[in-house]
């Protein structure tokens, strides 16, 4: 069992909390573009509120603990990891919650470099609680606008978690997927299991536009965020995002399973 003092170790060790990788530079840029509504750190996320940059910074350093100095400029930023920890409690609350009311649950990341192991640990262990991990529009296109212009891309689940992929031939050496923000991959998902008749999900977890965008359609979604992705976090603040855990998203895929197994004894659902 991996005690709440060796996780907070763990946090500060792999700089998921603490110190991060994250720039202030970066996430000054994000909080701008944020208040200017820009679609690209939007992701799927329509606000109901006026967010100004200083409004963002204020929010980001309560719910983040970043610097709330809009003089602070530059430097790397800090994540406060009581928050984080306090956050994968409330993530492990909602999960147990789901698990006795074995409800269907949608999981999908926009890094599954990254955190392709983090959610497909959480989905066997919801599958063995009696949760249905659904999977639809499974192989749809979907058009996503990046800065190389319109792409197309083909929804994947690996191991219960939802990804896209590149449309053209499927490459050698285990492609995990394709890196994206976009909301429109759980959009798709959501759409096709409600034309099916459902089931619909009683709870989504993800990151990036897969948390934000079910989120926003009033599906219950929980899900880890970096302090330059302002998105989820004022989503929470809206009522919009259940539970947001912030923390590094850029670290090395390995250092995020300690948090998995936390999460999982927290909710009762290791095995």
């Amino acid at each position: 069992m991996l005690t709440t003092a060796a996780l907070r170790a763990h946090l500060l060790t792999a700089r998921l909390a603490g110190v991060v990788g994250t720039t202030r530079e970066e996430s000054l840029r994000s909080y701008r573009l944020f208040a200017a509504r820009d679609p690209r750190v939007l992701i799927g996320l329509d606000p109901e509120w006026v967010w100004g940059e200083r409004e963002l910074i204020a929010l980001m350093a309560d719910r983040c603990g970043v610097s709330a100095d809009p003089g602070h400029v530059s430097g790397h930023d800090v994540i406060d990891p009581e928050r984080t920890l306090a956050a994968l409690d409330a993530c492990a609350e909602r999960l147990a919650s789901a698990a006795r009311r074995r409800v269907p649950v949608l999981l999908g990341t926009g890094h599954p470099h990254r955190l392709l192991g983090f959610y497909a640990a959480l989905a066997d262990a919801l599958s063995a609680a009696g949760c249905a991990v659904l999977t639809p529009a499974h192989g749809r296109c979907v058009d996503i606008t990046t800065r190389f212009g319109l792409r197309t891309y083909n929804l994947d689940y690996v191991r219960g978690v939802g990804l896209v992929r590149d449309a053209g031939p499927e490459r050698s050496g285990g492609e995990p997927g394709a890196h994206t923000h976009s909301p429109l991959p759980v959009r798709v998902a959501l759409t096709a299991a409600a034309e099916a008749g459902g089931p619909l999900p009683g709870l989504v977890i993800g990151d990036h536009g897969w948390l934000c965008g079910a989120g926003q359609l009033g599906f219950e979604a929980v899900g880890p965020a970096d302090v330059n992705d302002p998105a989820p976090f004022v989503g929470q603040a809206e009522g919009a995002v259940s539970v947001v855990v912030p923390l590094d998203d850029g670290v090395r895929a390995g250092d995020y399973l300690p948090l998995t197994r936390y999460v999982l004894n927290r909710a009762c659902l290791s095995r």
